[in-house]
């Protein structure tokens, strides 16, 4: 079992002795991304955690045409090339269910659902997040907590027997699920309700019904963490704060517990304040993903206009405009989501907090301006005051020599001031 295993074992341990010790779940499979936060972890001393989704990464490659095992060789190839430590990484399997099937029949959706969760757990990966919460094409709505739960084990059971056929430890299982379903809000929201204690246990004892039913009592004591809803989101302008009192009867119910923590979800964009305010209270694995291609957007975006300036054949605005054009040829995974007038739509494709922008990077087009991009920055030191002007955070570590002015250390360094809070939340 490797070290970041460990210690995500002992995290309900370590929040019951009133220690501050969470840990940074970076939903991403962007390599930039998942190169900032093994940098991030590796210079802070700190374990990584990279999950996939089920609709990122599935058996049938999901949208980023990869499966578990090829994810994990990828990030594992990432790793390799830092020279960071394979034993304080895990991986993890993100709403692993029939979510990407849910338009088929249960029967087909369930199949499919635990062939990917074998796979991911066949692949090594450590941390699988069951989620059986969405209805399929002939079921009730909502679905009952104890068909959630029976779905759920059938689910670990698959998750065993992978883990087995790979020559790996059972993995930890994170259950339950949060509002919205995974893709993120449609809309802006103003609240958000706060997961209430009665329905934490009722999810808690239908999943020990359901696991022992299928003799899965090992797998049981497996379960780390429950997701609930603390009361964060975002919307595509506005970010619904963590009130630490709104969610008092959550952590003081698992504090009762003892055996789990929560995992947050969505807690992108929330201060530091409020990420640390979360791990005080038993949500000790803060999720976040969108917020930290936001981050990547921005400095891709910062470096067009200043490529505008330094470069003679850059003409600034050229990557945002390929980026229209590429997200207006294929609408699929923004219209569902933006809405409005065409000056809203325009704003939200680029500038959204739920940042749906990310689907497209790895797109031939968008992947060839943003080469385009680099090479004309490559070799240069950018100035101090074209940094100020078009990458404001950034520009008090280039002044201070923390970071290097060229423009893959910058995009690198806007990724990481996304995950400085969550470092330092985590203790």
């Amino acid at each position: 079992m490797t070290k970041a295993l460990d210690y995500l074992f002992d995290l309900h341990s370590q929040a019951n002795a009133g220690q501050r010790a969470g840990l940074t779940s970076v939903c991403s499979a962007h390599p930039m991304v998942i190169e900032a936060a093994l940098i991030e972890a590796m210079e802070t001393n700190s374990f990584a955690c990279i999950e996939a989704t089920c609709n990122q990464v599935n058996q049938d490659g999901g949208y980023t045409g990869m499966t578990p095992a090829a994810f994990h060789d990828f990030v594992m190839s990432i790793a390799q090339k830092l020279g960071f430590p394979m034993d304080r990484i895990v991986l993890g399997g993100d709403h692993l269910g029939p979510n990407p099937w849910r338009k088929m029949p249960v029967s087909e959706a369930m199949a499919k659902a635990i062939a990917m969760t074998r796979q991911y757990a066949a692949a090594g990966f450590g941390k699988i997040h069951l989620d059986a919460s969405m209805s399929c094409a002939d079921d009730p709505v909502p679905l009952p907590v104890p068909i959630v739960a029976e779905r759920a084990a059938a689910l670990a059971k698959a998750a065993e027997e992978g883990a087995k056929s790979g020559g790996h430890p059972g993995p930890a299982y994170i259950v339950g699920t949060e509002v919205p379903v995974p893709g993120g809000a449609s809309e802006e929201l103003e609240t958000v309700e706060v997961s209430r204690t009665h329905d934490a246990a009722d999810t808690i004892e239908h999943h020990r019904i359901a696991f022992a039913e299928l003799g899965l009592d090992g797998a049981f004591k497996r379960i780390v963490g429950l997701v609930v809803q603390p009361g964060v989101e975002f919307g595509h302008t506005n970010v619904i704060a963590f009130l630490p009192e709104a969610a008092g009867p959550l952590s003081a119910w698992r504090q009762g517990v003892g055996s789990v923590v929560f995992e947050a979800h969505s807690t992108d964009y929330q201060t530091g304040d409020a990420l640390a305010d979360l791990v005080d209270g038993g949500f000790c694995i803060l999720k976040v993903g969108p917020g930290l291609t936001f981050a990547l957007r921005e400095a891709f975006y910062g470096l067009d206009q200043i490529a505008g300036v330094l470069v003679p054949d850059y003409e600034a605005g050229s990557l945002p405009r390929t980026m229209e054009q590429v997200m207006l040829a294929m609408p699929d995974d923004w219209n569902a989501y933006y809405h409005g007038s065409e000056t809203s739509q325009f704003m939200q494709r680029h500038f959204s907090y739920s940042d749906r922008i990310r689907y497209y990077w790895t797109h031939k087009a968008a992947k060839l301006a943003v080469d385009r991009l680099f090479a004309g920055l490559e070799g240069m030191d950018l100035p101090e005051p074209l940094i100020s002007q078009f990458l404001p955070r950034q520009y008090a570590d280039v002044v201070a020599g923390r970071v290097k002015p060229d423009a893959r250390s910058l995009a690198i360094a806007a990724i990481r001031s996304a995950l400085a809070p969550y470092t330092a939340a985590c203790g």
